[in-house]
């Protein structure tokens, strides 16, 4: 009950936390009509009622959607992603937001959270009975059988937690689905979209620290900003993104290690290798 508490404060204030963590504020209509109007036109094609419109003023592009019962659903996109992107490269990319709103990936991730959460809560519970309890325990001939309970939560816990990291990751190819549905040439857009977003990040995190500080909340992000830096390592051969196909097919063209594979069983993102090719397998 005490973890089941937690999580639903968590999940009922956490907008409230996001704002002030990532500096968000709503976008008027006036202020910005087209952005308001690719939002209004793809809630309207996914058949959901239309987010509040936000802007984060954070030095990395990226878009994220979140929102609880007494917020409302909100979908945010950075001033830093205004500037890097083309204007349907933005669409893409907000299509993939309100796919996460259609799914309810929120609510969903929220309530699968609270399992790997209880059962660390069990394990830490038994472990403590077993140590600070140990000489009662012994007299009642149960302490291996508590300490056996504190290990097989904690097994569990690492198993709950990497299914709800895969659970994230598929989430996230849904949700890109989502936004090939609703947006033409979604496929495209967003390839292109995602691309520029990871490169762009990686070479901010080169020369500005700070960009590392805005991960507290990366499950809700398009791209992971901590994988940024690693990734476009290896597609620097792009000068710059004058052709955006370019640097698509620079990162496509990559080779998907083991080392890799085992980085994203431990990320809420997938590969994004392998993203952009499921990408153009739906084009």
């Amino acid at each position: 009950m005490f973890v089941f508490a937690f999580n639903l404060i968590q999940w009922l204030l956490a907008p409230y936390l996001i704002n002030a963590l990532y500096r968000v504020r709503e976008v008027s209509q006036s202020e910005n009509p087209e952005l308001h109007s690719m939002v209004e036109r793809l809630s309207q094609r996914s058949r959901v009622k239309t987010p509040r419109v936000m802007i984060a003023n954070i030095p990395i592009p990226n878009a994220f959607a979140y929102g609880s019962p007494i917020a409302g659903s909100r979908v945010a996109v950075t001033s830093e992603m205004l500037k890097t992107l083309e204007d349907e490269e933005v669409e893409a990319v907000l299509g993939h937001e309100i796919g996460h709103l259609k799914h309810h990936d929120v609510q969903t991730m929220m309530f699968v959270s609270m399992l790997p959460a209880i059962f660390y809560y069990i394990s830490y519970s038994m472990f403590m009975s077993s140590w600070y309890g140990y000489g009662r325990s012994r007299e009642r001939g149960n302490g291996s059988m508590v300490a056996l309970i504190g290990v097989a939560s904690m097994a569990l816990y690492w198993v709950i937690t990497m299914f709800t990291l895969y659970l994230s990751r598929l989430r996230e190819y849904f949700a890109d689905r989502h936004s090939t549905d609703v947006v033409d040439e979604g496929s495209r857009k967003l390839s292109e979209a995602l691309a520029k977003i990871q490169y762009s990040t990686g070479r901010m995190k080169r020369f500005h620290r700070e960009v590392g500080t805005f991960g507290s909340f990366k499950a809700l992000f398009i791209s992971d900003p901590d994988r940024a830096e690693t990734d476009v390592a290896s597609i620097m051969r792009a000068r710059g993104y004058a052709a955006d196909q370019r640097l698509v097919e620079e990162v496509v063209s990559r080779e998907v290690t083991a080392a890799d594979r085992l980085i994203e069983l431990f990320s809420t993102h997938p590969n994004i290798v392998k993203r952009l090719r499921a990408l153009q397998e739906l084009s």
